[in-house]
């Protein structure tokens, strides 16, 4: 499947600050730079730099960055399921993992999380594909946020439904784990029927308990 990025830039301004959103982004751009140093969720802030400069070279790779002047403030990712991973069974080409999204910690509450999946889908580059993430609660900054990992549920649910992100059933044992855990999910209106079909057998290993 040939994997086709149309790049997008739009400007916010919030509270002083002066955002640009831009995406997707080339591997060289991401090196060039420099990296907020809050950005530490998931490894730290030099390693993240590597990793998504890393997914953008990839054919399917997509990252949408938030930054201000020359510092990358907040990232969305885009790109295949990991191998270990049960979303890469069904070897769909058409499935992409929206797999991280990141503010820095004094950027946040200023949409920026939002703007950046409206890049990310904007102009129907992302109608070819079905997008899933899977929101787990020990990823979420329950701490910072001082938001209950319900409210934290809340507030992601209703950042993906920007972009039209539905929550969806599944028998994964990870997002069953803990009722806050879920999987949502969109369909872009140019996916084939046998692709939903390979979907659903993908999300329920065992259809006799639903």
């Amino acid at each position: 499947m040939e994997h086709i990025k149309e790049h997008h830039m739009r400007s916010i301004f919030k509270s002083g600050h002066r955002i640009i959103i831009e995406g997707p982004v080339q591997a060289e751009t991401i090196k060039q730079l420099e990296f907020h140093t809050d950005l530490d969720a998931f490894r730290r802030p030099s390693e993240q730099q590597m990793a998504l400069a890393e997914i953008a070279a990839l054919p399917e790779g997509r990252i949408i960055i938030a930054r201000e002047n020359e510092t990358i403030v907040g990232y969305v990712t885009f790109h295949y399921a990991d191998e270990c991973e049960r979303w890469s069974e069904g070897n769909m080409t058409d499935l992409i993992e929206l797999g991280a999204i990141e503010v820095a910690d004094s950027y946040r509450s200023l949409g920026i999380g939002r703007e950046m999946l409206l890049t990310a889908f904007e102009n129907g580059q992302m109608e070819k594909y079905i997008i899933f993430t899977t929101e787990y609660y020990w990823h979420w900054d329950l701490k910072g946020s001082n938001l209950s990992v319900w409210d934290y549920r809340k507030m992601m649910e209703k950042l993906m439904q920007t972009v039209d992100m539905t929550w969806y059933a599944t028998d994964d044992p990870e997002i069953c784990s803990h009722p806050a855990n879920c999987l949502m999910v969109r369909i872009g209106s140019q996916v084939p029927m046998e692709s939903e079909e390979q979907f659903d057998r993908v999300r329920f290993r065992h259809r006799f308990m639903y």
